[in-house]
């Protein structure tokens, strides 16, 4: 069992914690405030505040709006220090009717912009590339789908990875890119989601390698 704090307590972060507590791990979901989250609590999930959150658990997952992601973790870079910070954010600008329009780092990404900003913590990226309920139920695709992990401390990614595996992604589904500049590219595939969900309304999907 490993003690998992989730920062963010909406649709990503609530579908994580419950799939994630189902599997064994404490789970503590960390909300802006008390008010931020309609969840209830399952066995294994506790809330709090975000602070509390990333300075009481083992491994860090970021869910919090990938815009604001970079500011709001920085702060907690000393509850951060040391730990593994599991990043599934696009940090994106909206277009007029809601959905990604533009990249907040075009060259770069998210993921990369916090290993920078958060050097004493093992950044690592993933599960950034299909839509939100497909993150712990890989399974409910009719293809095989594709989760992609980028990160620069291999023992990280292979943490990583056996939570992957407990969120029901076998490992011929998981494609690790290598080292965190590669978020980058799965960063940057968030641009197709908009017109697919335009076109096809809001039904789940992975970006997903063919072979």
């Amino acid at each position: 069992m490993t003690n998992i704090g989730i920062l963010g307590a909406g649709r990503v972060g609530t579908n994580l914690a419950d799939k994630l507590a189902a599997a064994g791990h404490h789970v503590t979901l960390g909300a802006r405030s008390p008010g931020d989250t309609t969840a209830h609590p399952a066995p294994r999930i506790t809330i709090a505040d975000q602070r509390t959150t990333a300075g009481t658990t083992d491994i860090v997952i970021n869910a919090t709006p990938g815009d604001s992601s970079l500011d709001r973790l920085t702060d907690l870079r000393t509850e951060l220090s040391g730990k593994i910070l599991i990043d599934v954010s696009n940090a994106t600008r909206d277009g007029d009717d809601g959905l990604p329009g533009d990249l907040c780092y075009p060259g770069s990404s998210l993921a990369e912009k916090l290993q920078a900003a958060l050097p004493s913590t093992h950044v690592v990226k993933t599960l950034n590339t299909m839509l939100f309920m497909v993150m712990a139920a890989p399974e409910t695709l009719a293809s095989p789908p594709t989760v992609y992990v980028s990160g620069d401390d291999e023992n990280a990614k292979k943490t990583v990875t056996g939570l992957l595996g407990d969120l029901g992604w076998q490992p011929a589904w998981i494609e690790d890119l290598g080292d965190i500049r590669t978020a980058g590219a799965t960063e940057a595939m968030i641009l197709v989601v908009p017109h697919i969900l335009r076109r096809h309304g809001f039904q789940p999907f992975a970006v997903s390698l063919a072979r």
